[in-house]
């Protein structure tokens, strides 16, 4: 006998599987960050981190099988802070936006203090340097954009030099919020995306 259509409507579906509190993931992700900004990564307790999300340490495991793909998340979390870049009318205005972000995300209490480590992971060849170059490269594929909507505008010429500018754009912000640890005015902000848009006319 062919069973009806309202049979398979009524079949209980099956039960059991846990749902992931998105709260409480956003909290084990958080409490990471702060784990990291003490301890650096190498210094990283996942058990420290689950009692400052006020968890238990299986919290995470259901959501990561290890240290290194919870940081890999983290580091894809903090790289969409580093590279929402929309376009804008001219190049001088998308530098500003872009540079504006950047100090958004450089004023962060923990990215300022995590930052520094990640390079430093970079410099070590850690077990980090896949996570932290696909980081790298969805910077630069950002401020590629840039570049190539401001060649699309006649603003620059087609042969500039894409990745001496890529490297010139974040690195004065980079030097004074990080390295000197100055903070940046949104006056000198509007400078230096001048500056930097009468530079690249000549690379």
């Amino acid at each position: 006998m062919e069973r009806k259509s309202i049979d398979e409507e009524n079949r209980r579906k099956p039960s059991g599987a846990a749902v992931m509190r998105t709260d409480l993931t956003h909290a084990l992700v958080r409490a990471f960050f702060e784990d990291w900004a003490v301890y650096g990564y190498g210094g990283i307790s996942l058990e420290r981190v689950a009692t400052r999300a006020g968890a238990g340490k299986a919290a995470i495991y259901r959501r990561w099988p290890s240290k290194l793909a919870m940081a890999s998340d983290a580091i894809e979390e903090l790289g969409l802070k580093l590279t929402d870049v929309s376009a804008r009318g001219s190049l001088i205005e998308e530098l500003e936006g872009y540079l504006l972000m950047m100090r958004r995300a450089l004023r962060h209490r923990l990215v300022r203090r995590i930052l520094p480590d990640i390079y430093a992971e970079a410099a070590r060849k850690s077990e980090l340097v896949v996570a932290l170059k696909r980081l790298a490269e969805a910077r630069r594929a950002a401020g590629s954009a840039i570049i190539e909507r401001a060649i699309a505008r006649g603003e620059l010429n087609a042969n500039v030099d894409i990745e001496m500018a890529l490297d010139m754009i974040p690195s004065a912000l980079y030097w004074r919020m990080i390295v000197t640890n100055r903070s940046m005015t949104r006056a000198q902000i509007q400078r230096q995306a001048t500056a930097l848009n009468a530079a690249m006319k000549f690379l």
